[in-house]
């Protein structure tokens, strides 16, 4: 096991070659993330432990509590019950609540996090195994159905909650018991004879993994990320042959295929994303993180293929993605139903991650772009905006009976959403030895090294209200080094000053880019013009055919029927009408749209008529997506009939 200190943290998550994301504890976010970090640090955070506890998740955890037993009925031709995800639902916890102390001091959840951490420490075998199904509800089975039971996914956000602890505190209690957690991980599987050439049913502990390699300097954690990379979809199949060793037939497997896990074939060779959208995601966060940390290009393909085919084919306007809840994921391309879509917030969550992941190689904006998409719409959907409820799947149209859950039987997406949103400045910026890339933007203070010399990088910006962002640039010491700035790929104009005369940069895939020698007071001024705008679909998208949606920046626009008289898709938008932007109640900063329709009405109450309907003049008023849900229930539509 390895024992380590913050300063030595430090310098083992200090970027190398390619770029990597600052740590949460050297940037202070503000701007429009800002009051939302707040609710998650004094409100959201207590929420998922109070919730966690209501669930009984502390009785399964901890030996010194008598033991729950079965408390969630098992499902799926009784071979998994969403009790033995509790793990993984503690482990984001502890997540979101020490990104959330990092913010916010509190002494009453640190000892809340602690007591969970004493009674993981409590509960850990001799050995350094620690699963709390594994250890209590079912001893003696461990390692024995690993496409199903989540037991290595468990592990891996057990460790991301001890990572994010350690920044936070300083506290290496719950780190050290991780790593020797993975030091047992590590023992029983890999390439060597004698150990198993297993890997995670679902996708996540690869992500750990990387984690901790970079935090403790241990290559070993870095080593068994890469091999459950390599051996994933191996044949013979290790799923297949781990169900014949529980006296199991693979062609019973629930879900028919090993698509649906993502193990039907070598990663190398996948070209196609399929099955669970969630483990999908994870999988391929997974595969981006290993080609960076390897400089294995031999992924290069099939990562490059996976993302062209989701994001061209597959993708929500909303950034979402698997539209299917019989398997929480894909199902054929172009098939993006509207009011059935499952959209899981995990999967966008996930989205968001391995866009990030795919910038870890270069600045590339059809990363940047998606993760942004992603963010702004469908992840932000999934937390209420008083931070107490949450979406587990992210209709595009809602009849009026969709509304966020207070919990779930599988609450993975209120940890899932908070510890991303708490941890949202790690993903403004990418930084390797000699750049820094600018990935979004938000008011934010941070503090990082570059070419040697220690900088302080400031926003000033109300971004996405409006375009102008200012770049505060205080090295402590003249330094060269290249500033990379993202352009949306929906900005059609834009214009860069430093120090108030206009500059020329190179545009890169998507970033404009600055080398020169920075000296303290240097102020880079980038505006970009944001103006509301109109979406259509590919015509092989049924279901938007005829429709079409409203953006401006990065947020898409729905209307709910809060704020009009008649049934929503009553409704049409003619192609030349313009857009106006407005206020709305109870969001005075939150910029609105209103656009001129038509509302189509019948003259009787007839269910078939002879004659067409009649229309009116109306006026819609659409808010940004992800705050649908928050007012009086009712009707909710994002793309809108299209009068041509």
């Amino acid at each position: 096991m390895n024992t380590i200190s913050a300063s030595q943290a430090d310098e083992a998550m200090q970027p190398k070659a390619k770029f990597r994301p600052l740590a949460v504890n050297q940037i202070d976010v503000a701007g429009f993330f800002g009051p939302k970090l707040d609710t998650i640090a004094t409100t959201t955070a207590r929420i998922l432990f109070d919730r966690c506890l209501e669930a009984r998740m502390l009785e399964q955890v901890d030996p010194d509590l008598p033991n729950p037993g079965i408390v969630i009925p098992f499902q799926h031709n009784n071979t998994v019950t969403t009790q033995m995800f509790w793990d993984s639902d503690f482990g984001k916890s502890i997540e979101t609540a020490a990104y959330a102390l990092n913010r916010h001091r509190d002494a009453e959840l640190e000892a809340r996090v602690d007591m969970v951490i004493d009674a993981y420490s409590r509960l850990q075998a001799e050995d350094g195994y620690l699963n709390s199904w594994y250890l209590r509800i079912e001893p003696g089975k461990r390692w024995t159905n690993l496409r199903d039971r989540h037991e290595l996914y468990n592990a891996g956000h057990l460790m991301e909650g001890a990572i994010a602890y350690f920044h936070a505190t300083g506290k290496r209690k719950f780190l050290d018991v991780m790593c020797r957690y993975a030091d047992c991980i590590d023992a029983t599987f890999g390439p060597q004879d004698g150990k198993k050439r297993g890997y995670p049913g679902h996708p996540e502990l690869e992500l750990a993994l990387i984690k901790l390699g970079r935090v403790t300097g241990e290559q070993r954690y870095l080593d068994l990320a890469k091999f459950f990379v390599d051996v994933r979809g191996e044949s013979p199949s290790y799923f297949d042959a781990e169900a014949h060793a529980r006296g199991e037939k693979p062609e019973d497997f629930h879900f028919s295929t090993l698509e649906y896990c993502q193990a039907h074939k070598p990663v190398r060779d996948q070209r196609e994303v399929v099955g669970h959208a969630v483990r999908a995601a994870y999988l391929y966060a997974g595969m981006a993180d290993v080609a960076t940390e390897f400089s294995d290009s031999s992924l290069d393909p099939a990562l490059d293929a996976l993302w062209t085919h989701l994001t061209e084919r597959n993708l929500y306007i909303t950034g979402g993605f698997g539209p299917s809840k019989d398997n929480e994921g894909l199902t054929f391309d172009y098939d993006l139903p509207n009011d059935s879509a499952y959209a899981e917030t995990c999967a966008a969550v996930a989205l968001v991650f391995w866009a990030s992941r795919m910038l870890g190689r270069t600045p590339d904006a059809r990363y940047a772009d998606v993760m942004e998409q992603a963010l702004y719409n469908n992840v932000l959907s999934g937390l209420s905006d008083d931070g107490s409820h949450f979406f587990y799947d992210n209709p595009l149209e809602s009849h009026g009976h969709h509304h966020r859950w207070r919990w779930h039987r599988c609450p993975c997406c209120p940890p899932n959403v908070s510890r991303l949103l708490s941890s949202i400045g790690t993903y403004f910026y990418g930084l390797s030895e000699d750049e820094v890339a600018v990935h979004l933007y938000c008011e934010n203070k941070a503090h990082l090294k570059v070419s040697g010399v220690n900088l302080a990088l400031s926003q000033t910006t109300t971004y996405p209200a409006d375009g102008r962002i200012v770049f505060g640039i205080e090295p402590e010491a003249p330094a060269r080094f290249t500033l990379s700035l993202r352009v949306p790929n929906w900005v059609e104009t834009y214009t860069l000053t430093l120090n108030g005369e206009a500059v020329e940069a190179q545009l890169q895939k998507g970033y404009l880019r600055l080398d020169r020698t920075w000296q303290a007071g240097d102020t880079l001024t980038l505006d970009l013009a944001i103006e509301p705008r109109k979406l259509y679909a590919n015509t092989k998208v049924a279901h938007d055919q005829g429709r079409v949606a409203l953006m401006r920046g990065p947020f898409v626009y729905c209307i709910e029927g809060v704020d009009h008289s008649a049934p929503l898709n009553s409704y049409l938008v003619e192609d030349l009408s313009k857009i106006a932007t407005t206020s709305i109640d109870p969001w005075p900063n939150t910029i609105a749209l209103e656009i001129e329709a038509l509302a189509e009405y019948q003259e009787t109450d007839a269910l078939y008529n002879t004659r067409p309907p009649s229309r009116v003049s109306a006026k819609l008023k659409a808010i940004p997506y992800y705050l649908w849900d928050n007012r009086a229930p009712g009707e909710m539509l994002v793309w809108l009939r299209r009068e041509a």
